[in-house]
């Protein structure tokens, strides 16, 4: 009888869910794309010395900590558009559109000396990069906050994340496959080249994204009617106060950002291994990635029936964490580029299950925190997830300079310039950092998210009484 009742809960189509999978596509597109190539970019082809762009990173990082939680209370409001075109789909075309063309402005610094023009190049560094993230803010924010007010029923929830989850896959394996394809270590020039493609790419996704970007509008009158009741806006040093005293949502966004630690440090390591461990071009890097998306391609499907059949979705992310955690160790003492490729493959099966599982947790979580307050004030809550998970940017920049600093990395060297220790130094942050943080991220989600099935469901009920 619960399987019936959750059926006649799915109430979006599967070319809606895909459709709101491409705005997860750009996510991890620009995910995968500057995570991977900006820091390489500018320690070694621009050259710039590596604590000056670690410090670039570092102050980016604050900005974009800043940043997330007050677009999240900016927007959390009516405005004039709201009752015609929803909360939020505004929000994602106005950020997501600048987002995209300010990828570009990443890759065309001014051609400099590193040495003497060492604070021109910091400089736009900052700039570009804080610009890049206002957007990406703008359009973050309100696009994963759209999620949990759309789709509600827990089998609606794991069948659409499992499908844009699907589609984010295909953006983190096109957002190395494409720069890849393009790019030539070293080549200043393929580096432009290979932005300008990126925003082709984008904007098309962007127009893919906007039907299931759409919110319901049975939602937003709703909504609308809840603020017509409540006029009193809460400050926001009030809802930041209220969120630090929510524990399962402090506990899931600190697990999310040790994950985003993880991922943040591999990725960024993803060029340094290829030139500086397994000895490859960048093409190559091409093979790797396809086998981390069939890895994910595979196992999704998997772990997303795992979940239905459990239908206990703390119990299936730790699992998958634990998983995660395990087949990361291996990366660590793999030199053979074969192997590598192997290694990955399983290692996506452990990405796949812990990434179809974030939206349905994050869901269950607004949700309670919805009953907690009263209101619909999702906008906030992302954008402290988000303001949190950007410690993974200070983790990728400090354990990069440290790093390479102890073991006595060259900037601008190729394979044959590095010290030995300089290329264990690049499995360090490749593969046992990462290891490390996805551990501690599993401990965390263990030992204090405390989101049972019954409290879970005790939450739907009040939603209900509450209509929201």
């Amino acid at each position: 009888m619960e399987k019936e009742i959750e059926t006649v809960e799915i109430k979006h189509s599967k070319k809606n869910m895909v459709s709101y999978g491409f705005g997860c596509y750009i996510a991890e597109f620009f995910g995968m794309a500057f995570g991977a190539y900006v820091f390489f970019y500018y320690e070694t082809v621009i050259e710039l010395n590596v604590w000056l762009t670690s410090i670039g990173f570092i102050i980016f990082a604050i900005w974009n900590a800043v940043n997330d939680p007050l677009m999240g209370w900016l927007t959390d409001r009516v405005f004039k558009f709201t009752k015609k075109w929803g909360r939020r789909l505004p929000w994602v075309i106005i950020g997501g559109i600048p987002w995209i063309f300010s990828y570009l402005l990443l890759f065309t610094p001014p051609e400099v000396d590193p040495n003497s023009g060492a604070l021109i190049l910091f400089v736009w560094l900052v700039v570009m990069t804080c610009l890049y993230d206002t957007f990406a803010s703008l359009f973050s924010v309100n696009f994963y906050s759209i999620f949990p007010d759309k789709f509600r029923g827990d089998s609606e929830r794991r069948l659409a994340s499992t499908l844009s989850t699907l589609v984010a896959a295909l953006g983190t394996a096109t957002g190395s496959i494409i720069p890849s394809l393009i790019i030539v270590l070293g080549e200043r020039s393929t580096y432009t080249l290979q932005a300008g493609v990126v925003v082709i790419v984008c904007l098309l996704a962007l127009v893919a994204a906007i039907p299931g970007s759409r919110e319901d509008q049975v939602r937003i009158d709703c909504y609308l009617e809840k603020c017509e009741e409540d006029m009193e806006r809460t400050p926001f040093y009030k809802e930041f106060k209220s969120i630090l005293k929510h524990k399962n949502y402090m506990a899931y966004v600190i697990s999310f950002m040790f994950y985003q630690c993880l991922v943040q440090t591999m990725i960024g390591s993803i060029p340094y291994v290829a030139k500086f461990v397994l000895d490859v071009e960048g093409i190559d890097i091409t093979i790797i990635m396809a086998a981390l998306l069939i890895g994910m391609f595979v196992s999704m499907p998997i772990w997303s029936k795992i979940a239905d059949k459990t239908n206990n979705d703390r119990k299936t992310i730790i699992i998958a964490a634990t998983f995660l955690t395990i087949v990361t160790i291996p990366l660590f003492f793999i030199d053979n580029y074969p192997i590598m490729i192997i290694a990955i493959l399983i290692w996506g099966m452990g990405e796949g299950g812990y990434w179809v599982m974030l939206s349905p947790v994050r869901s269950t979580v607004i949700d309670e925190a919805v009953v907690m307050s009263g209101r619909r004030n999702e906008g906030i809550y992302q954008g402290f997830q988000t303001f949190v998970s950007r410690a993974a940017l200070v983790a990728q920049a400090l354990s990069f300079s440290i790093v390479h600093t102890i073991t006595g990395f060259i900037e601008g060297g190729d394979l044959i310039d590095q010290p030995t220790s300089a290329v264990l130094g690049v499995q360090i942050h490749f593969a046992l950092l990462p290891m490390v943080f996805m551990f501690i991220a599993t401990i965390v989600i263990w030992r204090f998210f405390k989101l049972t099935p019954d409290r879970v469901k005790e939450n739907k009920e009040k939603l209900k009484e509450i209509g929201l």
